[in-house]
């Protein structure tokens, strides 16, 4: 299944997966470096469709990834969005990692804290930015942190 084919496929999948909840849209698609980005319209179920803590949000993408991987598809990597919930997220924690790069930038002391891999790659694009920050990754699975220091 070449890229325009995973695109249609990942689009009729979730778009039946939503209809099987009884919410019935019209799925947006499109592609972004190797990333299929689907965009549910906002709806009565949103706080459903996301869930406590987008937990639905990524077992929808999660499922869509996996359908394409089952049909060989030529993209796998999917990024499902409901309502632009993880684009008003995206920019909290843009803004959070401001607050904290000018803390360290203050105080001197390096800043760690526990986030989601999406958010722990805002907060190093945020401090790629700065040439006096630096940024990496520490921890495992539900435990990895992101530590904002000084160069």
């Amino acid at each position: 299944m070449n890229k325009d084919e995973s695109i249609s496929f990942a689009t009729k999948f979730l778009e039946d997966v939503l209809s099987f909840f009884g919410v019935n849209v019209a799925v947006k698609s499109s592609y972004d470096e190797d990333v299929i980005e689907l965009s549910v319209p906002s709806s009565e179920l949103n706080a459903f469709l996301i869930g406590r803590g987008a937990e639905t949000l990524r077992s929808l993408q999660h499922l869509v990834s996996s359908a394409l991987s089952s049909k060989d598809a030529e993209l796998t990597r999917v990024n499902v969005d409901v309502a632009n919930y993880k684009k008003q997220r995206a920019d909290r924690i843009a803004t959070k990692a401001e607050e904290w790069i000018k803390r360290v930038r203050e105080t001197g002391e390096p800043y760690e804290v526990g986030l989601n891999a999406a958010d722990r790659r805002i907060v190093h694009k945020i401090a790629g930015d700065y040439s006096d920050i630096e940024t990496h990754s520490e921890g495992e699975g539900r435990d990895r942190k992101v530590i904002i220091s000084r160069v």
